[in-house]
């Protein structure tokens, strides 16, 4: 697939490859194959595929650049508009993004509440559009009696269902042969799901399509785990909806509701770059209360990676305030008629007026809470404190830690207290062209130098932090020196890191006894040392080879070789579901004529999906208990 060809809605395609004979739908695969790299650009801003001297397709984008009605894809063969070049040229083209969450009217009076107002959702940067949408609506009152929960129309019941059916097929038939046709089923249950306003389903569909395409082009940033983690997420979302489930978390919503915040003030922590894999670039730029109500500016739009580097300068679209996102990461703002949505995202309503205020250093401004609590405790009440996984995924925690030096792509460090685990700080976007990677390699080679790290917790694995911003600890000779103008941080994703900013190498401090010159020692690991690995490889090779290779792989190994050191770990209810899973898989019983009595994958779905679920929050555990590990003897950090 081409980046430069124009996106295409999902049911474009979707109905595109539907009118196609079965003949024809067994040829799509192969003619997709080569068919964007004949793609033409005409000066119409049209894009042309010639298939052979009878047929030329031509897509005709809209004003957004993306192909969202049927006439637009025409193709001039006698089959069409039922033909397979037709199907080929849309099946080619990346998909296009479903329409993100549209802002709700927003109030025109502020309407005065309590401190802390729009405090009850945290601030969240998106990782891009067409993440899970935020649910509107602040938590009921406790006092107060509980509302009941909406019943799900029938048409949402029997959207839901063909959206689980899609999904059980897909899985069943694995990466291998998830071609266009059975991505084709998904993507249209997903717009069925999208008409009877199911806008979360959707978009987990669009994911797990995506993660077909990208492992079934062997592109370099496909991982199996994520496509796996996608699976799951639409296999829970759309079993739980067609059961009669409406909880509005799993429902989503297509429109961002603001509610009126009052007058805020508010002080810049930082700003991150946001940089999508469906092309969307910007920029969010993270602001806190004196109260600690976090709150968020974004600014995302299409345009990928030069969006991204260019938009941590752009103006910020809020009241009339005259200050890019560089001025508001560092500085504040004091926003009258505020409107706030539920993730706590500031809106830029007709009533809006905001005035820049000064900033505030993290050391002794509303930020100085954040690093005064133990990372371990932080993470602790992050994971119990929420049910929301996305909102868990991006909040932001703060730490004081002493720098041990590099291991494998990542750098260890040592927070600064007593007992503290090592903790491993990862790129929070691993794109070549953003600094990141660039600044860590940079601190790696200055051990013992204090930071204070801003940064969100990886909960995939174990103890491990993506750094946002850092900056000097103060009171510590051995920690970074700023520029005066960066107010004590720099954010990691726009700013570099000079030789200048570190102190010089001669002020460094003497190693901890025992630390030695040797190689350096690995932080623990429980996740990697755990028995689990052997669930995750299951459920995995159903992802990339369908239910025959989970059979044919629980065929080749004894069930008590297999999962015996799940059993003897405790790990008990995993070696029972993942036996139960392998079990399932070779279930294919069949009538007097050899044909399947039972062809449904149903089964086999409810049963990779109770294996999935299982395993990932077995292995939530461990990655929470990895924050509490000790520090292990060879892994000493230099002395503070």
């Amino acid at each position: 697939m081409s980046t430069e060809l124009p996106p295409v809605a999902p049911e474009v395609l979707a109905e595109a490859v539907e009118n196609l004979t079965a003949r024809l739908r067994k040829k799509l695969d192969d003619a997709t194959a080569g068919c964007a790299d004949g793609a033409v650009h005409e000066a119409d801003g049209s894009v042309t595929f010639r298939f052979g001297e009878d047929a030329l397709v031509t897509l005709w984008p809209g004003p957004a650049g993306t192909v969202t009605e049927a006439g637009q894809a025409t193709c001039t063969c006698l089959l069409a508009p039922r033909c397979l070049h037709r199907a080929a040229a849309l099946g080619a083209a990346p998909l296009a993004d479903a329409a993100p969450p549209e802002p709700a009217p927003e109030p025109t009076a502020a309407v005065p509440t309590g401190a802390g107002a729009g405090a009850a959702a945290g601030a969240t940067a998106e990782a891009g559009v067409g993440a899970a949408p935020a649910v509107s609506g602040d938590p009921a009152d406790p006092s107060g009696p509980a509302e009941p929960v909406p019943a799900l129309n029938p048409a949402q019941l029997g959207a839901a269902a063909a959206l689980w059916h899609a999904a059980a097929e897909a899985l069943a038939a694995g990466v291998t042969a998830g071609g266009a046709v059975v991505q084709a089923e998904l993507l249209r249950a997903a717009h069925t799901a999208r008409l009877a306003g199911l806008p979360r389903a959707e978009a987990a569909a669009l994911r797990v399509v995506r993660g077909l395409r990208s492992a079934r082009e062997r592109r370099t940033a496909h991982r199996l785990g994520d496509l796996t983690g996608s699976f799951r997420e639409l296999l829970h979302t759309a079993g739980v909806l067609a059961s009669g489930a409406a909880d509005p978390a799993l429902t989503g919503t297509s429109r961002r509701a603001y509610t009126a915040g009052g007058s805020l003030q508010v002080h810049g922590l930082c700003r991150e770059p946001v940089l999508s894999a469906t092309g969307y670039g910007g920029v969010v730029t993270h602001l806190l209360a004196p109260d600690g109500s976090r709150y968020s500016i974004s600014d995302v739009r299409p345009g990928g990676l030069a969006r991204a580097r260019g938009a941590g300068r752009a103006s910020v679209a809020l009241g009339g305030a005259t200050l890019d996102h560089a001025g508001l990461a560092r500085g504040g703002l004091r926003v009258v008629g505020a409107t706030v949505s539920a993730e706590g995202r500031l809106g830029a309503g007709r009533g809006v007026k905001a005035t820049p205020l000064p900033g505030a250093a993290w050391a002794d401004g509303p930020a100085a809470p954040l690093f005064a609590r133990p990372a371990a405790e932080a993470v602790a009440a992050l994971l119990a404190g929420t049910a929301d996984a996305a909102a868990a995924e991006t909040a932001l925690i703060g730490c004081d830690v002493v720098v041990v030096g590099a291991a494998g792509d990542h750098l260890l460090v040592h927070e600064a207290r007593p007992d503290a685990p090592l903790l491993r700080l990862l790129p929070a976007h691993p794109h070549p062209e953003l600094p990141h990677t660039e600044n860590l390699r940079r601190i790696a080679s200055y051990p013992g130098l204090h930071l204070r790290v801003l940064g969100r917790p990886d909960l995939d694995r174990a103890a491990t932090l993506r750094p946002v911003a850092v900056g000097p600890v103060a009171g510590e000779p051995y920690t970074l020196r700023l520029p005066e103008e960066w107010l004590g941080r720099a954010d990691l994703g726009y700013d570099r890191l000079q030789g200048s900013h570190f102190p010089p190498p001669d002020a460094a401090p003497e190693p901890a006894a025992g630390a030695g010159p040797g190689p350096m020692a690995e932080a623990p690991d429980p996740l990697a040392d755990s028995p689990l690995w052997r669930v995750r490889r299951l459920l995995e090779t159903g992802v990339a080879g369908g239910r025959r290779a989970v059979a044919e792989a629980a065929r080749g190994t004894a069930p008590q070789t297999a999962y015996g050191p799940l059993r003897r770990a405790g790990l008990t209810a995993a070696a029972d579901l993942a036996a139960a899973l392998a079990a399932e898989a070779d279930r294919r019983p069949r009538d007097a004529f050899g044909r399947l009595a039972d062809p449904s994958p149903d089964g086999y779905a409810w049963a990779w999906l109770a294996a999935a679920t299982h395993l990932a929050a077995a292995e939530r555990s461990l990655v929470a208990a990895s924050w509490t590990a000790a520090t292990p003897s060879g892994a000493t950090p230099a002395a503070r």
